[in-house]
């Protein structure tokens, strides 16, 4: 009798690394990036957020303050060199930056504390960031302090952006693709609130301000733009009117808020209206707890 060599077994498709990690896998990495997501937002309970964007590079107070105070050499005879200088100067900048970090951290706590006060079965208004530094650690923590979950969205960049350790666990994931991650931050929204930042803030507010604008979001999301000082130097938003590349009927598709308060208030305000008192017929935004892929 004849021995008949068994033939090896072919990998599962699902456990093939190849497949998986090369292009041909890449929309079960899409779908994965959506998916999982999802299952974590049900088990957690989380019905939807409101999500802060700003810079990564605003420190806190005491940590701008103490940087600034180890280069600067009060009483030297001496003046310091021009790349000593312009690091004071950015020293100098930082601390005066600081203020944001303070009240973007201060912003997340008092509306995490009224949030936690609502009597609803999922978690509602959820403070949510894109999990690095800055603005993001800021509301991050201001959230923590006030004892609430807080979400963090990272995304896998060459040059590491790390999550924050102020995430709650449970909530914390990294995303390959920016799109997905976008998808997700405007997916659970009922407000977003725009920090002073750079390439990555223009991009994340102007994208939901053209959503808003053409009528593509499925539900009222408030935009509070903070800090109108910094965003005037930088955006002239009334020429983009005179120039008649948007209509004035635009500027009302955001608030403005120079204080904590000031945006609490109008937050407060509008998530009541318009999704804590019986829900309007134009908002259709979808029930996360009921939502299929």
């Amino acid at each position: 009798m004849t021995d008949k060599k068994q033939p090896n077994r072919a990998p599962l498709a699902y456990e093939n690394k190849d497949f998986l990690n090369g292009p041909d896998g890449r929309i079960l990495r899409i779908l994965a990036e959506y998916q999982e997501p999802l299952a974590r937002f049900r088990r957690e309970r989380i019905q939807d957020t409101i999500v802060f964007f700003g810079s990564a590079r605003f420190h806190s107070r005491s940590q701008a303050e103490e940087a600034l105070q180890l280069l600067h050499k009060p009483g030297s005879a001496t003046p310091a060199p021009p790349e000593e200088q312009a690091g004071i100067r950015r020293a100098k900048a930082d601390v005066e930056m600081a203020a944001y970090y303070e009240d973007a951290r201060r912003l997340a706590f008092m509306i995490t504390q009224w949030t936690r006060s609502i009597n609803q079965p999922r978690h509602r208004f959820v403070i949510c960031t894109g999990g690095g530094p800055g603005i993001m650690e800021a509301a991050n923590l201001g959230a923590t302090e006030a004892g609430g979950k807080t979400i963090g969205m990272n995304i896998n960049l060459p040059f590491e952006q790390m999550p924050n350790p102020y995430i709650t666990p449970e909530l914390n994931f990294e995303f390959h693709y920016f799109f997905m991650r976008k998808l997700w931050f405007a997916y659970l929204a009922k407000a977003l609130v725009i920090f002073p930042g750079g390439f990555g803030t223009f991009d994340e507010l102007f994208e939901l301000l053209t959503l808003a604008q053409t009528e593509k979001l499925a539900k009222r999301i408030t935009i509070v733009i903070y800090g109108k000082a910094y965003w005037d130097r930088v955006v002239n938003f009334q020429a983009l009117v005179d120039a008649g590349t948007i209509s004035p009927d635009d500027l009302d598709l955001f608030y403005w808020a120079n204080t904590p308060e000031e945006a609490f208030a109008t937050l407060k305000d509008e998530l009541t209206r318009y999704h804590l008192e019986r829900k309007p017929s134009h908002d259709k935004g979808p029930d996360i707890a009921k939502t299929r892929p």
